[in-house]
């Protein structure tokens, strides 16, 4: 914990109880596990698992078991956690942002379905396996983050199963496999009229559930889940949710069952809480393995943005006048592939869109750099025209391909001509935290003659045409170089050092002052070089280190620095050894000027504003868009990087007015002890309150200390614009191919009464109507709206539509956003997975398993429409191998998985080892990739015939199989005395993670053989 946050708790923790308490008496009722770990505070269930912390948990995890899998070196996860990037914890803050929603929306924070409330099992079961297929639709179509989003809401739904149900009061100790894998035995759910639970007058409630749903041995076991509030009503005799805030626990029987909390008043079965969460924790650890296995361990690391170099994105003006310009674009990206080609890991995601006018796009995307270079030769400078480009349409387009926390590159010697587009833009950047940079080859305040590009009335041109350039790239913390065709490649070098790995903000200042500033910056131990940008009319410039020693950068060579100037740009280096502590930049420049300086280090933060939810779940709830000028909020910071043995701590945040002078102190504390934060050793998730929100456009940088007392500071540079307006999105339906859908959101004002404009946009051109439209809102007043959306039938299932709403007051400055990103997804989706028809075990092994061996045969059939795409030995030291299909009998279906074995004998003599088309044998060994079957199945409902072959002293092994949609089956093969075999589908103690030795596996088949 930081020095200043212990502090603060020590000085405030009874004020806290006590606004912690008086807001319980005002929330409405709480359900499922608590969403996050402010909701802990609000609760005082100090030692709770939340949603938030299982799965943070979970997917680190599975993330440093899959990184340990691929690395020779085999790091612990410890040491992983440190470089595993600020994108990577991003990723993890969008599926507990997906999951923390769930208790918040208004369209799913009461609905049952949910959260398996009400005895809703079937429907949310329906929607658990909805939510698997969508994520897998966006993950093959390389939407991430609308996979992000699905993962999210399935955790929270699944997660909750084990607290609002009666499984852990059964005496289960594995995870409940129905949920998500149909083919596993499932549990009857109580009829409406069947009673449950006994009353229960006390705050914490034992044996309060009737025997027939507790007892294991009990003939008709059921499934109940607690019923919630009063929407639907609870019949009499049935579990209500319980806890102090469910109305619903008054009514017969009284009391309840849930296992949220570790807390009595919130918790009737507080006491199995533990339990639970453990339970949960399995289940969402399983979700993420099976994904793992099915969309394969890169784009499973991709998928959560794992060490991942920033993406190389262009946006480049491609007419007549930009051949100089396209030809650094394209040496520049050269160096920077060569430069990667040299480090370990993946080499990130290349993008370029072209721009002219009229058209834009398309989008070249890859994650092959030979590719990117082959794009890169062929793209050319053609055509000409009015000097307006579609600039903002291709800094869209590119917004809605790039990962989040990206750095754009602007190419062009023109203004854009799409202005319309700004807020949308600005939107985007904003919400992806992207940076945008312009490379801007025609200064704005002269006109040049004799260019390849001839434009009409030249001499009519405004000379702040490139304004909205400039707000763009101040607001994301990018910067706009106007710089000259003899120049521009060596201006690009920028390129180059803000692309490359673990780069860090260490200050950020734009100013129109023409008078001498200072700036100091703090350098830590952990920053490994230092990188200075100047943009503007800079007359002076000087640099002082720590100890004090002084250097004129325009005017000598000197021990701290060396400068390059270029033509609008000066880019300055400190030289090693750069010494600790805190330096100042002291420059006399002629109007605008921005600097940047950035380092290179592990270590960086993320951070999000918050208020507390006062619904149906305690908690902190993360605001959408800008915050609310003047009022009260929470800042949460989460720090990455960092390593134990550093001893860092945090102590502050300041937010940063324009010009660099500070604005507000906010003082940090700890969200949770040091023993369960999730950052107790790659940083520390930290929160703060906003007494009041300034009102002026700020950034936000974190202060700190190493264990020496040495400073440390990072910069967020994005401005973020406090405003009077909010809008937020109320539901984030999905869009079907061929229908209409409609989205709600509602707008409210915190100013006096005024005329609003609202302008919605979306990237495939769905909308209906995209405004502006007026509408006057009172004072303190709201307004509900909605829009209209309509899915071409050609739509691609899997595609994302990104929907940006932005709204302006008419009498003033005042303006926010929301972007919502809606999945396509198809009508009639495939859920059923592939199913494994088994023969008897060939082979008898002999009492010592060495020289003898066995082996098994099965025929392999998809039930769903998609038909089997591939397979992949998952577990087993043999050898599996897929033959040609026999022609299917047209006696003995393949539907049945324990008959028709004499006819499955005859079809399996007649199947032939496969081929590949150059002869070779196809063989499958344990950690082969998975082969693809697609090509050598006829129809969806034609099978395939394997046959597994491996030494008795490896006495079983699991096949994982596949169909087009991405549905699983896992196929465990196994010998025994009786020689059976059966599909056990997925195990829930993941034996996958232990080594079982020879003999201990021989038992294991003896019992399974018994118990059969």
């Amino acid at each position: 914990m930081s020095q200043g946050s212990g502090r603060l708790w020590s000085g405030n923790r009874e004020q806290i109880l006590w606004f912690a308490f008086a807001y319980l008496l005002l929330a409405l009722p709480c359900m499922g596990f608590l969403p996050n770990f402010w909701s802990r505070v609000l609760t005082l269930a100090w030692d709770s698992h939340t949603h938030q912390y299982i799965t943070e948990q979970a997917i680190l995890n599975v993330t440093c078991e899959t990184l340990m899998g691929l690395d020779k070196h085999q790091l612990s996860c410890v040491e992983e956690q440190a470089g595993l990037g600020r994108a990577f914890w991003r990723a993890v803050g969008e599926v507990g942002k997906s999951n923390a929603a769930m208790d918040f929306l208004s369209s799913t924070r009461s609905d049952p379905v949910y959260h398996f409330d009400s005895e809703r099992v079937d429907s949310a079961i329906v929607m658990l396996r909805q939510f698997w297929a969508q994520a897998l639709l966006s993950i093959q179509a390389k939407e991430y983050q609308s996979a992000r989003q699905s993962l999210g809401k399935l955790f929270h739904s699944l997660q909750d199963f084990y607290s609002h149900s009666n499984w852990v009061e059964m005496g289960h100790r594995t995870i409940y496999h129905h949920l998500l894998q149909p083919d596993e035995p499932a549990f009857p759910v109580a009829k409406d009229d069947t009673p449950t639970c006994l009353e229960c007058f006390s705050s914490t409630c034992r044996d309060n559930i009737l025997p027939r749903f507790t007892w294991r041995k009990h003939p008709s076991l059921l499934l109940t889940t607690g019923y919630f509030s009063t929407h639907p009503p609870k019949p009499e005799g049935k579990c209500s949710h319980g806890g102090i805030m469910d109305s619903s626990r008054h009514k017969g029987a009284k009391g309840g069952i849930n296992k949220d909390t570790t807390s009595p008043l919130f918790s009737p079965h507080h006491y199995l809480h533990v339990e639970a969460a453990g339970l949960a924790t399995e289940a969402t650890l399983a979700v993420l393995r099976d994904l793992r296995d099915t969309v394969g361990h890169i784009s499973f690391l991709r998928l959560f943005s794992v060490k991942q170099p920033p993406a190389l994105i262009f946006v480049m003006d491609t007419t007549g006048s930009m051949f100089e310009e396209i030809t650094a674009a394209r040496l520049r990206a050269l160096s920077i592939i060569k430069s990667r080609a040299n480090t370990p890991g993946q080499p990130g995601t290349f993008l370029f869109v072209p721009f002219h006018d009229p058209e834009v796009g398309p989008v070249y995307e890859t994650d092959d750099p030979n590719q990117f270079m082959g794009y890169m030769e062929n793209v050319m400078a053609l055509g000409g025209g009015d000097e307006p480009e579609m600039c903002l349409s291709g800094i869209q387009l590119a917004l809605t391909h790039s990962p989040p926390l990206s750095e754009i590159f602007v190419f062009t010697d023109a203004s854009p001509k799409d202005a319309h587009l700004f807020n949308a833009v600005k939107a985007l950047t904003l919400e992806r935290q992207c940076k945008v940079t312009f490379l801007l080859t025609e200064d704005p305040g002269y006109v040049i003659k004799g260019r390849m590009r001839r434009r009409r009335s030249r001499e009519q041109l405004s000379h702040d045409r490139f304004s909205l350039y400039s707000s763009l790239s101040s607001l994301s913390g990018g910067l706009t170089v106007f710089t000259t065709n003899s120049d521009i490649y060596r201006v690009s070098t920028i390129v180059e050092d803000n692309t490359a790995a673990d780069r860090v903000t260490l200050l950020h200042v734009e100013s129109d002052s023409d008078s001498t500033s200072s700036h100091p910056f703090m350098v830590d131990s952990a920053v490994r070089t230092v990188t200075l940008h100047l943009t503007g009319n800079v007359t002076d410039c000087k640099l002082i280190d720590p100890s004090g020693h002084r250097q004129s950068l325009l005017g000598e060579q000197g021990p701290l620095a060396e400068l390059e100037l270029f033509e609008g740009l000066y880019r300055v280096r400190l030289l090693s050894p750069i010494q600790p502590g805190q330096w100042t930049l002291q420059a006399q420049t002629d109007g605008h000027f921005t600097f940047n300086i950035i380092g290179d280090s592990n270590m960086d933060f993320l951070y999000y504003f918050a208020t507390v939810a006062n619904e149906t779940h305690p908690g902190l709830e993360r605001v959408q868009g800008s915050p609310i000028a003047g009022v009260p909020t929470f800042l949460v910071v989460a720090v990455m990087g960092l390593v134990p043995s550093e001893e860092i701590s945090f102590s502050h945040v300041t937010l940063l007015g324009a010009n660099g002078e500070s604005l507000l102190q906010v003082q940090l504390n700890s969200s949770s002890s040091a023993s369960s934060s999730l950052f107790s050793h790659t940083g520390e998730e930290l929160v703060g309150q906003v007494d009041s929100v300034p009102r002026k456009p700020f950034c936000v940088r974190l202060s700190g200390r190493d264990k020496r007392g040495n400073k440390l500071e990072r910069v967020s540079t994005e401005i973020i614009q406090p405003t009077h307006i909010q809008i937020q999105v109320l539901s984030i339906p999905h869009l079907v191919p061929g229908h209409s859908t409609m989205v709600h959101f509602d707008v409210l004002n915190h100013g006096p009464a005024r005329l609003f404009n609202l302008t919605a946009n979306d990237n495939c051109g769905y909308l209906h109507q995209r405004g502006p439209h007026s509408f006057p809102v009172a004072e303190r007043g709201s307004l509900r709206g909605q829009v209209d959306l309509h899915t071409p039938a050609r739509a691609e299932a899997g595609a994302t539509v990104t929907l940006t709403f932005t709204v302006r007051a008419l009498d003033s400055q005042d303006s926010n956003y929301v972007v919502a990103y809606l999945t396509v997804v198809p009508p009639d989706p495939d859920t059923s997975p592939p199913l494994c028809s088994p023969m008897p075990v060939d082979g008898p092994c002999a009492t010592k398993c060495t020289g003898s061996s066995w082996s098994v045969s099965m025929a392999l059939t998809d039930r769903g429409r998609s038909g089997l795409a591939s397979l992949m030995l998952h577990h087993g030291e043999g050898v599996l191998t897929p033959l040609h299909n026999p022609t299917p009998s047209q006696e003995s279906p393949l539907g049945e998985t324990h008959t028709g074995h004499d006819q499955l004998q005859a079809d399996r003599d007649r199947a032939t080892t496969l081929v590949s088309p150059g002869h070779h044998k196809f063989r499958l060994k344990k950690g082969d990739p998975p082969l693809n079957v697609s090509e050598w199945i006829g129809g969806s409902s034609q099978p395939l015939w394997v046959t597994y072959t491996s030494s008795c002293c490896s006495a079983w092994a699991e096949l994982l199989v596949w169909d087009k949609a991405g549905n699983m089956k896992r196929c465990r093969l196994m010998y025994g005395q009786q020689k059976a075999l059966r599909d056990s589908g997925t195990e829930s103690n993941r034996t996958e993670n232990t080594l079982l030795s020879s003999g201990f596996v021989v038992l294991l088949g003896l019992i399974w053989t018994i118990l059969l």
